[in-house]
């Protein structure tokens, strides 16, 4: 893990960046220190970070989605025991992160969704999760038997680099839209390969698969790719493109 000193010292670095605009040194007036997001460029004044894991993340640049558009809703559920694992895997991580191109990108497909229905916005199940992370829930993953839902941590996975995000969408109310399933539903009805079979069986209904379609919709526009299995699961890249391209996210690269 990070030592005391690296916190200290990235705390420090990271308040007198934030005291600065992107075009200059000079502090911006208080009236400006808001949200800025272009979605070609992904020009942010960032907000503070609000844990060490994300003061890390931060430093290494990647982007927290809560800067790149203010309006996406972040619900980590590993950060909280309810999830398929049963226990908090995140223990100081509430801020969802992805690598620049993979934000930009979603930003893109946010504001085509808002464009078709104005009221509807994402919501952010998981991003960014550091290769310690993925160490503990496989090691759960293994002593609960459900280590085939897990990538193995001697791989990696694309949400190691940054690459993957889990998402869904909320209507106006903040309600998430019904998809016939929940998010981490390891079953039939969470796949997407055979979702008119699933209508036509009554384990899903029209409803749900326009949702899911939807989610599809706006963000294979933006260029992400999906998998089979998890209806809620998108790709930046793919995961020999991350290996080649990309670090695996280690906390304890800042010993």
């Amino acid at each position: 893990m990070i030592n005391k000193q690296f916190y200290l010292i990235l705390c420090i670095v990271t308040l007198i960046g934030y005291g600065c605009t992107a075009k200059g040194n000079s502090p911006a007036p208080e009236s400006q220190q808001e949200i800025v997001s272009n979605p070609d460029t992904l020009e942010i004044v960032h907000s503070p970070a609000l844990s060490p894991t994300a003061l890390l993340l931060d430093s290494l640049g990647y982007i927290n989605l809560a800067d790149a558009d203010s309006t996406i809703v972040v619900h980590l559920v590993y950060a909280t025991p309810d999830n398929f694992m049963g226990e908090v895997l995140y223990e100081d991580l509430t801020e969802a992160y992805l690598l620049p191109e993979a934000a930009t990108k979603l930003v893109k497909a946010h504001q085509k969704l808002k464009e078709k229905h104005p009221g509807y916005r994402f919501i952010i199940y998981d991003t960014a999760r550091p290769i310690e992370v993925q160490r503990k829930m496989w090691k759960l993953a293994v002593s609960q038997g459900k280590q085939y839902y897990v990538a193995n941590p001697a791989k990696g996975g694309l949400h190691n680099y940054g690459a993957a995000v889990d998402l869904s969408i909320v209507d106006e109310n903040g309600i998430p839209l019904p998809m016939g399933s929940d998010f981490d539903y390891f079953g039939p009805e969470s796949n997407i390969d055979k979702e008119e079979q699933l209508v036509q069986n009554g384990k899903i209904t029209r409803e749900e698969l326009n949702n899911r379609r939807l989610l599809r919709e706006v963000m294979r526009s933006a260029g992400f790719t999906t998998v089979r299995s998890e209806w809620w699961h998108f790709n930046h890249c793919s995961r020999d493109e991350a290996r080649a391209r990309y670090p695996l996210i280690e906390l304890s690269s800042g010993n």
